[in-house]
């Protein structure tokens, strides 16, 4: 039988996304690593429609990918912020994989706009398989290995 729904099936890549596959969705989490949460800041960094703002981050809240949170400047009526939750933050190396793969293989004439490193060391940082013990694996030694929940 067909899966319809990317959420209902067993598939991991799947199930991911239909909560982060929209265009958008990755670039607000972008904005929201570099810290931004307020609605206004997002749709003007991102020059998108507020409507499919909108609809972006209630499936991120609804996902507990972010909370979002009330807050009210004087004078003004409420609005709301957007925070990342742990399972947010955790896709932060989802992005940076993005990133990282795009100025090795489409890169930007002047040279990458972002670089991540060490918080303490200043260390140039990438993203990697790294076995149990902390040692990188290079890509040709990592497998993946069908488990017995994969569907016959």
């Amino acid at each position: 039988m067909p899966i319809t729904k990317l959420q209902d099936s067993p598939c991991s890549v799947s199930r991911s996304l239909s909560v982060l596959g929209e265009r958008w969705t990755l670039l607000v989490l972008r904005l929201a690593f570099e810290g931004e949460t307020r609605f206004e800041g997002f749709r003007t960094n991102l020059g998108m429609a507020a409507d499919v703002l909108s609809d972006r981050l209630n499936t991120l809240v609804e996902n507990g990918v972010m909370t979002k949170q009330a807050y009210q400047e004087p004078g003004s009526r409420a609005r709301y912020e957007y925070h990342l939750t742990p399972a947010g933050r955790e896709l932060h190396v989802v992005v940076a994989g993005l990133q990282q793969w795009a100025d090795d293989h489409l890169p930007w004439k002047e040279g990458p706009t972002v670089i991540r490193q060490a918080h303490e060391t200043a260390a140039r940082v990438r993203v990697a398989f790294i076995d149990d013990s902390g040692c990188e694996v290079p890509l040709d030694d990592v497998d993946a290995v069908r488990t017995a929940a994969y569907p016959r």
